[in-house]
This record gives C-alpha cells, sequence and structure tokens, in this order.
C-alpha cells in the first residue's frame, strides 16, 4: 500500500486543505499526516469524516503520496494540481513552498 494522506475542502471558505499532523487542517500538503499502513489510514479517514461532521470541511478522501527527503508528493496528477493550486493564473496559485514540510 502507498502511503496516504487526507485531503478535502475547507467549508468555511472552499480552498483544498489537508490533515496535518498537529490535527489541524493545513493549506499546504508539506503539513499533511502521513498514514504509512491500512490501519494509520482507517484513523486518518475516521478522523476527517468527524471534521465533516462538524462541518469544518466536505468531502474528505485518502489519495497516495510519496515520501522522499521530507517532501509530500500527491502520486495522481488531479491532486498534483489540487496541492499547487488553480491551474487558470500564477497570481491565484500557490507558492513552491506549499509541499514544503514546515
Amino acid at each position: 500500500m502507498p502511503q496516504q494522506i487526507i485531503t478535502a475542502n475547507r467549508l468555511l471558505d472552499g480552498r483544498v486543505v489537508f490533515l496535518a499532523a498537529n490535527g489541524e487542517w493545513s493549506e499546504r500538503v508539506g503539513a499533511s499526516r502521513v498514514a504509512q499502513d491500512d490501519s494509520d489510514a482507517a484513523l486518518l479517514q475516521a478522523e476527517a469524516n468527524l471534521a465533516a461532521v462538524e462541518r469544518k470541511v466536505v468531502a474528505p478522501y485518502l489519495i497516495p503520496v510519496s515520501t522522499e527527503n521530507g517532501r509530500i508528493t500527491p502520486l495522481r496528477y488531479r491532486e498534483v494540481l489540487r496541492a499547487l493550486g488553480p491551474s487558470t493564473h500564477p497570481e491565484f496559485g500557490r507558492p513552491a513552498t506549499a509541499t514544503a514540510a514546515s
């Protein structure tokens, strides 16, 4: 099983967010808590589902990622785009540091 993280959209403003290591929701994929196996992934999904019930986020789901040198990278193109931000205009995209761990 590949490593996985949780992504969703924040209900307040619609931004793409990731479940962070501290339990909060971050706009930075690099801050994500990474599930190493199926049981970790199930715990992440349960925590994310609770946040959806609490109306913090909408439609949380697991995505496969790779981690190298502390950098978290989504494996699917769709998720890469979600992590980087809108592809319509550079002014609205996220900075390259969005994938940084700190």
